[in-house]
């Protein structure tokens, strides 16, 4: 596909999305890579335009260097870091006080140690749309005890269930807790399943994403 056309592709899906202000938002395009700049109000909206450019037939990945600038400087981090707080505290998928926040300058860092994948996962998602959150830095440590065998099975089981990801074509790699995805993709939205697939094994400590898109 010609850049040119991938560009305005991506500025129309952008112009699309009405919780994305894309006033401060500058897109280019070079050999199916498409390149982010500029700022947005909220953590919220930076997550939501990432999604939209992946929604875009054509990209074959993307550089992202858009900051978050909320409006005004309202929120302390000592404000930032209560609201963290609570709301993991009131996440029924997450342990009462695993987690520990720290907050400077708005980006907030997570540390601490779970049993499952999903729950570092949710611990992150439930702080994007929160007012005064510029960033997350997700440092949460996974410690189960299962067999790197077994993880490898349960992926692998699992991507032949699901009815969206051509799983014939895709080699899952379990060294320790960490999973390392080979293979070709018709889409991003396949791409996202088969690494959502490899997340939710249990002992699965991270996941390195060699999978390529064919356009």
């Amino acid at each position: 596909m010609d850049d040119k056309v991938l560009k305005t592709l991506v500025e129309d899906e952008l112009q699309f999305q009405p919780s994305v202000d894309t006033a401060h938002i500058g897109v280019s395009a070079e050999n199916g890579i498409v390149h982010l700049t500029g700022h947005v109000a909220t953590f919220a909206q930076k997550a939501a335009i990432e999604a939209a450019v992946k929604r875009v037939k054509g990209v074959r990945g993307y550089v992202e260097d858009l900051s978050v600038k909320p409006h005004g400087d309202l929120y302390s981090d000592d404000a930032v870091a209560a609201q963290v707080a609570n709301v993991l505290d009131w996440d029924a998928l997450l342990p009462k006080g695993a987690i520990k926040v720290k907050v400077e300058h708005g980006w907030v860092t997570l540390t601490g140690d779970l049993e499952w994948a999903y729950q570092r996962i949710a611990a992150e998602g439930g702080l994007r749309r929160l007012q005064g959150v510029r960033g997350v830095t997700n440092l949460i440590m996974i410690r189960p005890n299962v067999s790197p065998r077994d993880i490898q099975q349960r992926i692998e089981q699992a991507l032949e269930r699901q009815a969206e990801v051509e799983a014939k074509g895709i080699t899952v790699t379990v060294d320790g807790g960490k999973v390392r995805l080979d293979g070709k993709v018709r889409a991003w939205r396949e791409r996202d399943a088969i690494e959502r697939a490899a997340w939710s094994a249990p002992g699965v400590t991270g996941v390195d994403d060699h999978l390529t898109i064919s356009v």
